[in-house]
């Protein structure tokens, strides 16, 4: 499972074994806690007494030298040192039960269907090489890619998993932020030789862009970051992720990629180079029945492994 996420992964590295000298109980006291909201409640889930909770959480910011929640009489909030380790803490507890279900041959008696959906891009360009993977851990599920970037599908059950760059607001999902990206502005060369390179000294009001989505919306971005545009600055507009692609690399317009999405196309060169490049987070969102369904969850897991190696 070690070679297989770092082959995924694509990074090499020697382990340190000297930073490893910490209590799993306090790691997962830590979680808990977070993911219940109260030190009664991840008590309960974990079966300890909170007397033993608190004790955990206490000799952990003792060992760690930091604060990890506030507290108050009825509840705790994560402090901002907290919050940055649970996310490591969560792709722990994720690769130790992805690997319990290898070791113990759980994965592979794991059938059924799992729907996950994602935006065009991901779903065409990257989830299709994470599914291999999953199949060679549990050959028996099967797997439904929904190629949409709207949040709703998962209320209205027409996904189990999805992958968002928007934290969704219902109370019945759960969501992980796994993820942050950095997008810039992209051209190719047969534009850039027509057209000229675009400056944010003119604001760039020469160029033709393409807009995902609604035009007065990112008419409503770009301005106050200094973009002197109109409405006559996009011709072309679609919902659809891969046709604003295409647009873009038949030399039509600039737009907006991930860094990520863009380096599988190396005709795509980025543009607009005096401006910082944009972050966008990436949420992996799930029904509450990923804590109870096995094929679910190892799904979910999986995506958080792998999704991680994203944060720029």
């Amino acid at each position: 499972m070690l070679v297989l996420y770092s082959k995924m992964r694509g990074i090499v590295c020697r382990m340190n074994w000297n930073n490893l000298l910490f209590d799993w109980n306090q790691a997962r006291a830590l979680l808990a806690v977070a993911e219940e909201g109260s030190l009664t409640s991840a008590a309960k889930a974990l079966h300890v007494s909170q007397p033993t909770m608190t004790r955990q959480i206490t000799a952990l910011e003792e060992e760690l030298g930091v604060t990890l929640f506030e507290r108050t009489n009825r509840s705790v909030t994560l402090t901002k040192a907290g919050l940055e380790l649970v996310e490591h803490v969560r792709l722990m507890a994720d690769g130790a039960n992805l690997m319990a279900l290898a070791a113990t041959g759980q994965s592979a008696s794991i059938e059924g269907l799992v729907r996950v959906t994602a935006s065009e891009l991901t779903a065409a360009y990257r989830l299709p090489l994470i599914f291999d993977q999953l199949h060679e851990l549990a050959p028996n599920l099967e797997i439904e890619i929904v190629a949409s970037n709207e949040v709703q599908d998962l209320i209205l059950r027409e996904a189990d998993i999805a992958i968002r760059h928007v934290r969704p607001e219902q109370q019945n999902l759960i969501a992980k932020l796994v993820a942050e990206q950095t997008m810039r502005f992209y051209a190719v060369e047969p534009y850039i030789e027509r057209h000229g390179s675009p400056a944010m000294s003119d604001g760039a009001r020469q160029h033709q862009f393409v807009s995902f989505g609604d035009t007065e919306r990112m008419l409503k971005y770009l301005r106050p970051i200094g973009f002197d545009l109109s409405r006559q600055n996009f011709r072309y507009a679609s919902n659809s992720q891969i046709v604003e692609l295409e647009i873009v690399r038949n030399g039509h317009a600039i737009a907006i990629a991930t860094d990520q999405d863009a380096a599988r196309f190396p005709e795509l060169k980025p543009v607009l180079t005096e401006l910082e490049p944009f972050s966008i987070p990436v949420w992996l969102v799930a029904h509450r029945e990923v804590h109870t369904s096995r094929r679910i969850r190892l799904v979910f897991d999986l995506l958080a492994e792998v999704l991680s190696s994203l944060r720029s």
